[in-house]
């Protein structure tokens, strides 16, 4: 069983018990969260998509932490006019696992 959901701009299929990486949400560790924007489910009954969700459907997940992504490095320059630019980026993040998909 599995199902498509959207958050934050992005859309993930998941199953019972897998672990994503979701943008930054204003959650503790240890919390419940609901998702009922599905765009499809598939179960043994079969697939079903929705229109431009599946009524009724929703993907509940547990909050295992908050944190920030490894840095990445931006540099930009321009040859031969000596200007440079360094900056460094970390992106926040919300990990969850899910625990229970339902039509």
């Amino acid at each position: 069983m599995f199902a498509i959901f959207e958050f934050g701009g992005k859309q993930y299929k998941v199953s019972e018990g897998d672990v994503v990486f979701l943008e930054k949400m204003e959650v503790e560790a240890g919390e419940t969260v609901k998702f009922d924007k599905v765009l499809a489910v598939s179960d043994n009954d079969g697939f079903k998509a929705g229109a431009p969700t599946v009524d009724g459907a929703f993907v509940e997940a547990n909050v295992v932490k908050n944190g920030k992504s490894p840095k990445i490095v931006v540099f930009r320059y321009k040859a031969k006019k000596n200007e440079k630019k360094k900056q460094g980026h970390r992106q926040p993040y919300t990990k969850v696992q899910i625990t229970k998909i339902s039509l």
